[in-house]
Formats: structure tokens, sequence, C-alpha cells
């Protein structure tokens, strides 16, 4: 046989050995993005917690407050279509990692952190859209409310303090009964939390909302900046 059939014959080889290969290929491409990835949510080695494709081309971290208003405001721009667009199909996933600005943060991202996966960005969203409401109640307490939570330290009063600003009720919606607040609430949490506060104080975080695209810092914090940058990659 001459050279030049039997190069023909091996590629004609090779390619009947690669259409098998590139049909699963392109098989497990369309599963993916027939997939509702809002539907999948897992714990993160950096201890946040990540919704969407953990193989998704485009990892959106955010560092999060939820006593911030603008993070509030990024909520509520962003929600519909960062999650039903952009995650639900697996070309974007979004973690979120809790980030505290004061005693109030601390109680309220420790509670969201008993959520399931699935459920923690629920209550997270939750939390926000009535963060004046829970929030405003700080100004309501009583004087006898005051001196209790005064004589409270660490994990007991951010237990009581959850129960007095009524963050307890938001919870029980979205699945974290009081048997879980009891269990949930203690050093390990409050570790956690904290362990995810120093990993973005080194990252360069200084306030929130800060973003991150595949572990590049972004300059902006909006919505209408973000999503330019989603759609474009």
């Amino acid at each position: 046989m001459k050279t030049r059939h039997i190069l023909a014959a091996a590629f004609a080889t090779a390619a009947m050995l690669a259409l098998p290969a590139a049909s699963a290929v392109a098989q497990r491409g369309r599963a993916a993005a027939a997939r509702d990835w809002t539907q999948v949510a897992a714990r993160t080695p950096e201890g946040g917690v990540r919704l969407g494709n953990p193989n998704a081309q485009v990892k959106l971290v955010e560092y999060l407050s939820l006593t911030c208003p603008h993070c509030a405001e990024f909520a509520h721009d962003s929600s519909a279509p960062l999650f039903n667009q952009y995650v639900r199909s697996g070309r974007v996933s979004v973690e979120y990692r809790n980030y505290y600005l004061n005693g109030l943060d601390v109680a309220a991202a420790m509670l969201s952190r008993c959520a399931a996966p699935r459920a923690y960005f629920n209550l997270t969203h939750a939390l926000l859209a009535s963060q004046r409401q829970w929030m405003g109640r700080i100004q309501s307490l009583t004087e006898a409310q005051r001196t209790e939570l005064g004589a409270l330290r660490g994990i007991q009063a951010a237990q009581r303090l959850i129960e007095v600003i009524g963050l307890d009720a938001i919870a029980a919606r979205h699945g974290v009964t009081a048997r879980m607040r009891r269990t949930c609430i203690d050093q390990a949490n409050l570790n956690g939390l904290e362990a995810l506060h120093a990993g973005g104080q080194r990252l360069g975080v200084g306030g929130t909302p800060t973003f991150f695209i595949n572990g590049r810092a972004l300059d902006t914090n909006s919505w209408a900046g973000i999503e330019p940058l989603l759609r474009g990659r």
C-alpha cells in the first residue's frame, strides 16, 4: 500500500475514533446548558456559599454585609437578571462571603449561615430586603431590653439579639428552626465568620459590597457596572 493510502486510512480511522469522544463532549455541554444551576449550591473551601455551576466560566464573588444598604440595593437591582439569566444557564456562578461591619451584622451573618446552602441565598436576600425593618427595631428597644442585652456576651448576646429584633421569624420562613439556631449559633460559626472576614482583609476588602470576577477585584460595585463585565465574557 502506498504511503498516501496508508495515511488516508490512518486519518479515517482516527476520525472515526474521535467521533464518539466529540459527541460525548457535546452531549455533556448540552446537559450542562439544560440544567437549572440555580438549584445547585455548596459551601466553598474559602468559607463562602456558592450558587451555580462550580465549573462556570465566570465566577463572581461578593463580600457583603447584611447591614449594608448598598448591599441591599445591589441585591434588589441584580437578583432577577443575575440568577435567572446568568446563573441558571451555568455560565456564571455566584459566591457570597459574609463580611461583618458591626455587632448586629455578626448576629445576622451567623444566623444566615445556619441555613442549608440553597436556603442560605433565599434567607440572605430576605434579610437584605427587610433590612430597614429589623435594623430599625434597634432604635425602639426598651430600657429593659437594652439592659438585658448589655449583660450578655458573645454567643449569648447574638442569640438574644436575633430574637429581640425579629430575625428569628425571618429565618424560620427559610428553614432555620429554633432548635437549629440553638445548635448553630456557636463558637465554630463565629470562628468561621471571623476567618471569612480575615480572608477578605487579605484580599484588600475594606468595605461592602466588594466584588471579584475570576479572582480579580472589580472597581465597581453596582449592577449597572457589573452586568457588562458578565455579558462580555
